[in-house]
């Protein structure tokens, strides 16, 4: 089956950490008995992420084979108010993070280091991206709440046959 299941690891269920809570490593190993195609990344590496996701892709177009990808990011902040995560992780973890593993920062140090852009060009792109930042929120705070009849819009692709009834698609949300 030409399938890629992604298993995004932040390293924490809630404020439970990864290691408290699965056991074996990594995560991806878990397709092993079943003969599927497993790697794990480091998110903060958009090469090493890119390399994996292409075998992945490769061995779904040509082999019609399934894959398993790991990749390994971290979140910064808790998932909501009831996740306050200077409890289970200290300040200087996040920073950590933040200072030596922000992909953002690795992929322009890599740029600059490889000569594909100069230090002038990297601020632009910072600036520009800040800007198109703002300008989304903005449109976002300003922008009308959709009406409820829009929930299940564009939920799933259409099936194959527009015309009939199925559980597939968006057509299994329409009113019969």
């Amino acid at each position: 089956l030409p399938v890629i299941y992604v298993i995004e690891n932040n390293g924490y269920s809630m404020g439970t950490a990864e290691a408290r809570h699965s056991a074996g490593e990594p995560l991806a190993r878990r397709g092993d008995p079943f003969d599927v195609n497993w790697s794990v990344s480091h998110g903060h590496d958009l090469y090493e992420v890119r390399h994996n996701i292409s075998e992945a892709l490769r061995l779904a177009h040509e082999e019609s084979k399934p894959s398993v990808l790991e990749i390994v990011t971290y979140r910064y902040r808790g998932h909501s108010v009831a996740d306050p995560d200077q409890t289970y992780r200290s300040k200087e973890e996040i920073e950590e993070y933040k200072s030596n593993k922000d992909p953002i920062n690795l992929f322009k140090d890599r740029l600059l280091a490889e000569g594909v852009i100069d230090a002038e060009a990297a601020l632009e792109m910072d600036r520009k991206a800040k800007d198109e930042a703002e300008a989304s929120a903005e449109f976002a705070q300003a922008s009308p709440y959709p009406d409820p009849e829009e929930l299940m819009e564009d939920v799933y692709w259409e099936t194959d046959d527009p015309g009939g009834r199925t559980s597939e698609g968006t057509i299994f949300f329409e009113s019969p």
